[in-house]
């Protein structure tokens, strides 16, 4: 993909599982820059803010001075996000106090929802236009109360793993670790925050 109008990706690579999502948008023929500074911001259109710590990714991004500009970027329309799993923590109103998180998605997050990395598991699910996935969850969080913006893009069993709202994708689990390509749903999740353009945070009604 090249083209002047098309997205310019990044992913956080201060820690936590990039390479995987480099990958997954290579899939889509979609080059995306590995982001550590101020300066691999620059430029681009749509970042994903990977799972890891997120207490560590937190700190790392305050450290090298990434944290307020994403905040202000997006508020300013200027970028989406995508979060999974620890980055989708990040994105979320409240965690309960630890990490502090960037206030950007109308939800609560309620970290290590499923036990711990031990307790990892995969599961099938399915999109909202009835896609079928491949769900990886490693120490996964859970979302709790989606504000009335905030739309549902997928479910397991009652509990929503996949979230959206204007120029902000959040996932519980890894859809960046689906390993099945004869699966319709390899690289979903990456395919629909292409077709994201961020807008002002007004417009999604966090303050």
């Amino acid at each position: 993909m090249s083209g002047p109008s098309e997205p310019a990706v990044g992913v956080l690579a201060l820690q936590g599982a990039s390479e995987a999502h480099v990958r997954a948008f290579a899939r889509l023929g979609v080059t995306a820059r590995e982001v550590r500074s101020l300066r691999d911001l620059a430029g681009l259109s749509h970042l994903v803010l990977p799972g890891g710590e997120s207490t560590t990714l937190a700190h790392l991004l305050a450290l090298f001075g990434l944290w307020d500009e994403i905040g202000a970027r997006h508020r300013a329309g200027e970028l989406a996000l995508f979060g999974t799993c620890a980055g989708a923590i990040l994105l979320a109103r409240g965690c309960g106090g630890k990490p502090l998180t960037l206030g950007l998605l109308d939800v609560d997050v309620e970290r290590n929802a499923y036990g711990r990395q031990i307790d990892s598991f995969t599961r099938r699910i399915h999109a909202e236009d009835g896609t079928e996935l491949e769900a990886v969850f490693i120490r996964a969080p859970r979302f709790v109360a989606p504000g009335p913006d905030v739309r549902v893009l997928a479910r397991a069993g009652a509990e929503p793993v996949a979230l959206e709202a204007p120029g902000l994708l959040a996932t519980t689990f890894h859809p960046e670790l689906a390993g099945h390509p004869e699966l319709a749903g390899e690289a979903w999740f990456h395919r629909r925050f292409l077709g994201l353009t961020s807008s002002p945070l007004a417009a999604s009604g966090l303050s």
